[in-house]
């Protein structure tokens, strides 16, 4: 009955639901424009992309983030480290660009009545120039990535519009995910740009699916065929979504709350892009294709 029905709105209505995806992809596109032509950056770079220090402070004492920044004087995120078994605060991370490591203590302990010693306080230091580098070659590697798995999915399927679909929908998650994390003031590091890495391959993984059943699997009618590539595909998102969740809820690590945060986003987008935006496509294809 369910699936009648589901059939039944999506023969009337997938013309529609195909633009819900590129819409949102429109979007994202003005809204990285506006944040580049503002800040000179598409993206939230910490201090492991433009360089910088990242002081860890051990202290019982509480502050806000506003109040932190206010004591320092510059730009600067901040970040709570929380003990994993009592989920008590137990310091800061503090991540600035525009201070030396010495005018850092120096505020830390006049403003905020922290006294420095070797025992609470340590540092790293990255260099403008080395941070950029960072960047620039996980930039090329992401191109490169998707570069080979436009090449891969076309040698697939040996078809124009089945591999542009997945091309898309890839790009779809990225594009989206990315202008999110820019709302939500996320600071990306050389981990979240590996977590975007790992969005082409669960971006892909369901689209191929998807794609193999709708175009080379004909036992059943294709909606039948495409209902049940979607009901394992989203059976594999949903399942990936409760382990990101799990992570954010008892991670106490900044690396993995920032690449649970970033993949569980892109997998969200990825039900849109690739059941309604690509799953449209494919059905345009087959139709004309007489493909049933």
């Amino acid at each position: 009955m369910f699936k009648e029905k589901l059939e039944n709105f999506w023969t009337k209505n997938y013309k529609w639901l195909m633009l819900i995806p590129i819409i949102l992809l429109a979007i994202s596109f003005v809204l990285i424009g506006v944040k580049y032509a503002r800040t000179g950056d598409f993206l939230n770079k910490d201090v492991s992309l433009k360089g910088g220090i990242a002081a860890t402070i051990d202290t019982d004492k509480q502050f806000s983030e506003e109040e932190i920044k206010q004591a320092l004087g510059v730009e600067a995120s901040i970040k709570t480290r929380t003990d994993t078994i009592s989920r008590k605060n137990i310091g800061y991370i503090i991540e600035v660009s525009d201070l030396t490591d010495q005018e850092l203590k120096e505020k830390i302990e006049k403003n905020l009545g922290i006294v420095i010693t070797e025992k609470n306080y340590s540092q790293e230091e990255t260099k403008p120039k080395l941070g950029e580098a960072f960047f620039k070659q996980l930039i090329i590697a992401l191109i490169f990535a998707f570069i080979l798995m436009g090449i891969t999915v076309f040698i697939t399927f040996k078809t124009i519009a089945p591999s542009i679909a997945v091309i898309f929908a890839a790009l779809t998650d990225i594009v989206i995910t990315l202008a999110f994390t820019n709302i939500i003031g996320l600071s990306i590091s050389t981990a979240g740009i590996v977590a975007f890495l790992l969005i082409i391959g669960y971006s892909v993984d369901t689209d191929i699916l998807l794609t193999n059943y709708a175009i080379k699997k004909r036992e059943e009618k294709l909606f039948d065929r495409m209902f049940h590539s979607m009901k394992t595909g989203l059976t594999m998102t949903l399942c990936a979504c409760v382990v990101m969740l799990i992570g954010l809820i008892f991670s106490t690590s900044e690396v993995i709350t920032e690449m649970f945060i970033i993949i569980l986003i892109a997998l969200i987008v990825d039900m849109f892009s690739t059941y309604l935006t690509n799953a449209g496509i494919l059905w345009i294809y087959c139709k004309k294709k007489r493909i049933s």
